[in-house]
């Protein structure tokens, strides 16, 4: 079978290449994975939990790991609380907190580790133009405050919002290793990668104590897992299904990599009949219609859960298209089905054996 014939630049820009390959793509991994396959299943596993950035944090181990494992994981753990305290805009003692008081009027110094993140932060937002964005603060504050209103904001407050938002307010000293606003009212958030990044330190400090089988869970939407488990190669993760969030779609055995998900099956509210997801478009500062879920697994967690914000905002071609700049990372979407047809997912750079679609 020859492969697809080589793109021009106008079919890359309006999308007829990238729709071109996926179709390719799903058509093969339609038959692979339609194959009769026996799904991997978790065996006994030692679980360690605690609850941080207002979320469970889980640490799973094999029963035969190290004899450390446990004081590792507890002492993983810990770390996870101590990022909280460096990023999080809810708690004033915390350093991002600081940082969006006092950044207006003077330029902050910022711990080193938050320092890179942000400039990691920075990054990504480029190369998703702009669907990810950590300095969308004022938007996801606007809308938190009028849901406890139960309203939804007026124009001239998303206008007002996405004015204060945008890496554009953002003045980086890497010499000084400060940070600085051009206005008040800016504010970073980095709810869309702060929890990957707290789940990556976990693992990287298990793996820095020798313990080399494990999976860590993030709010259950950011996962990272490493080595293998119960004769598998890898951790069985499961896929909700977008549509039905109590019953699986799938099973995906995760190894040395990160997978992250993001919907609204879970977080909406609804105001006059109309349903308003929480992941918003920080270019429009509107909820996001027209995804479902995105899953994407990356080297990651950071990467992958910065990934399945920007994927969802963009949309399933943009989105594929945005691809280009992450070679190593692998998505799932989930669009909404039209009426009366089956929910299809579409599945980009995913290795088949990888993969196990609930029967």
């Amino acid at each position: 079978m020859s492969g697809p014939t080589p793109s021009n630049r106008r079919d890359f820009l309006t999308g007829q290449a990238v729709r071109a390959e996926w179709e390719q793509v799903q058509n093969r991994l339609a038959d692979e994975i339609a194959a009769p396959r026996v799904t991997p299943g978790r065996g006994p596993t030692l679980l360690l939990q605690t609850t941080a950035m207002a979320c469970d944090f889980d640490v799973m181990l094999n029963p035969d790991g190290p004899d450390s494992q446990i004081e590792s994981a507890s002492a993983a753990l810990e770390h996870v609380h101590e990022l909280e305290r460096l990023m999080s805009v809810y708690r004033e003692d915390a350093h991002l907190a600081t940082i969006n008081r006092l950044a207006p009027t003077a330029a902050v110094e910022v711990d080193a580790e938050l320092f890179l993140l942000l400039r990691r932060a920075e990054l990504i937002a480029s190369q998703t133009d702009s669907a990810f964005d950590p300095v969308a603060g004022a938007l996801v504050a606007l809308w938190r405050r009028c849901r406890s209103e139960d309203r939804i904001p007026t124009g001239d407050e998303i206008e007002a919002g996405l004015a204060k938002s945008g890496l554009r307010h953002v003045l980086f000293d890497d010499a000084r290793r400060t940070v600085q606003f051009d206005e008040s009212g800016v504010e970073f958030n980095l709810g869309a990668i702060g929890k990957g990044h707290a789940v990556d330190r976990a693992g990287e400090l298990l793996l820095e104590r020798d313990v080399s089988n494990w999976l860590v869970h993030g709010g259950r939407s950011s996962v990272r897992a490493q080595g293998t488990h119960a004769g598998h190669d890898g951790w069985p993760v499961g896929l909700r299904n977008p549509l039905l969030p109590d019953r699986p779609f799938a099973t995906l055995l995760l190894k040395d990599a990160a997978l992250s998900t993001s919907g609204t099956a879970v977080q909406w509210f609804r105001h006059e009949g109309k349903r308003y997801g929480h992941i918003l478009d920080p270019r429009t500062g509107w909820p996001v219609e027209t995804m479902l879920s995105v899953s994407v697994i990356a080297p990651d967690a950071a990467l992958a859960d910065a990934l399945s914000t920007a994927f969802f905002v963009l949309g399933v071609e943009k989105a594929l298209a945005c691809c280009h700049n992450f070679p190593l990372v692998g998505a799932i979407f989930f669009p909404p089905p039209n009426q009366g047809q089956m929910l299809e997912p579409i599945v980009h750079n995913v290795a088949v054996d990888r993969l196990f679609v609930a029967g």
